[in-house]
């Protein structure tokens, strides 16, 4: 699952669902969420390599001869076009949310390759978590609303992925002091 929590806090000897941890201490948790990539960087140097190679069995008969000046502007094109397409697949991915949960503020930070970072914040104790299951742009569409406004979380998950990130927001939300 493309979502990476980080959980700095110390539970009580005893659970009674409370936090231990110092004021001036980092958040409780954090939350990296980013798109998922079937095919990484790895795989793509395969995946041209193999195309490489599949493109040179036709070519390779007529080395020597002068066909082949022909053949090889389109080969090579071709490798460079799908090295192109993917690398501007992997460019529209390149989004990240960065949630973080102390016991008096929620923040996330939306970063896109392109354009300014937006940031969202608001007081744990008014944050309505919602997942909304039909009804929404997409399945399981996940919500946070607080400080007058409704965010949006993450967008490019699965809606399996949305449900799995609402079950650990809501658990943590539930422990902190209300």
């Amino acid at each position: 699952m493309p979502v990476r929590w980080e959980k700095k806090w110390q539970e009580a000897p005893v659970d009674p669902g409370a936090f231990l941890h110092g004021a001036a201490s980092g958040p409780l948790a954090r939350a990296v969420l980013w798109p998922n990539r079937s095919l990484p960087r790895r795989g793509m140097v395969g995946v041209i390599g193999f195309a490489f190679v599949m493109l040179l069995i036709p070519v390779f008969p007529l080395l020597g001869s002068p066909v082949l000046w022909g053949l090889l502007p389109f080969t090579m094109g071709a490798i460079w076009l799908l090295w192109f397409l993917l690398e501007r697949s992997y460019a529209s991915g390149a989004v990240r949310e960065d949630l973080s949960i102390w016991n008096d503020r929620i923040d996330i930070v939306r970063s896109a390759r392109h354009g300014p970072e937006k940031r969202w914040s608001a007081n744990p104790f008014w944050v309505r978590l919602a997942l909304r299951e039909t009804g929404g742009p997409v399945a399981n569409y996940l919500t946070l609303n607080g400080a007058g406004r409704e965010v949006e979380l993450g967008a490019f998950l699965s809606p399996e992925e949305r449900e799995a990130l609402h079950g650990d927001l809501q658990r943590l939300l539930n422990r902190l002091e209300r």
